[in-house]
């Protein structure tokens, strides 16, 4: 035989105590969400205290990052719906042979000039970014061709995006790759005829300066704001 010693009332929680620990609860999960879930999350920062402990500038990266996939993704899906065109081809134009002139003297056929390769040529340039600034710099090269780059940032992280794009193959965007560093280096390769670069943009709170210096069988070189 068992026996249970009931608790007395006076031991068990109150109502208005559970009340309390409910309250004290849900007031803690809400400190928990404005300090550090929104900040770290979503860049929000209503306290403050994001900016100080860095979870803000951490929140910011995220958002930007997802908004770039976004605009990557929706790039990606207007390309597929392009409608594909063949070329049209002409007939090739045919001599007629009636006179004796035609057969001793066969016309002329003109050639086209072969388009010299691009030599390898070396670059450095230079971009200010105001806080929340974007700007791009591209090269153009020929499918195939590859351009080493080494880039720094001076004065903070950097968000980039590596990609590159095409009006007459209407490709609007093409992704290499895309991350937030302070530096890179690497060797980018052209996937198709066209314009192929780095867009950078300053998620911090100061200016920044990003440098990039560029080797490689490309020709032509230009900013875009």
């Amino acid at each position: 035989m068992h026996i249970t010693n009931k608790p007395a009332e006076a031991d068990l929680p109150s109502t208005v105590q559970l009340l309390k620990s409910t309250v004290v609860a849900a007031i803690a999960a809400l400190l928990l969400l404005l300090i550090i879930v929104m900040p770290a999350e979503y860049g929000v920062d209503p306290t403050g205290l994001g900016s100080i402990t860095g979870l803000t500038r951490m929140g910011e990266t995220k958002m930007a990052l997802a908004d770039e996939a976004d605009a990557e993704e929706r790039a990606l899906a207007a390309a597929m719906n392009q409608p594909l065109t063949e070329p049209e081809v002409e007939p090739a134009e045919t001599q007629e042979l009636d006179s004796p002139a035609a057969v001793s003297a066969p016309a002329e056929v003109a050639q086209s000039p072969t388009p010299m390769e691009p030599g390898i040529r070396s670059d450095e340039m230079q971009v200010s970014l105001a806080p929340g600034v974007g700007r791009e710099i591209k090269v153009t090269m020929a499918q195939g061709k590859t351009v080493e780059y080494s880039w720094q940032s001076e004065g903070g992280i950097a968000n980039f995006d590596i990609h590159g794009d095409s009006v007459p193959l209407e490709i609007d965007y093409h992704n290499y790759s895309r991350g937030a560093e302070q530096s890179s280096r690497g060797v980018l390769e052209a996937a198709f005829d066209g314009n192929h670069g780095w867009f950078w943009r300053n998620r911090t709170d100061s200016p920044i300066v990003v440098t990039i210096q560029t080797r490689g069988e490309y020709t032509d070189i230009f900013l875009l704001d």
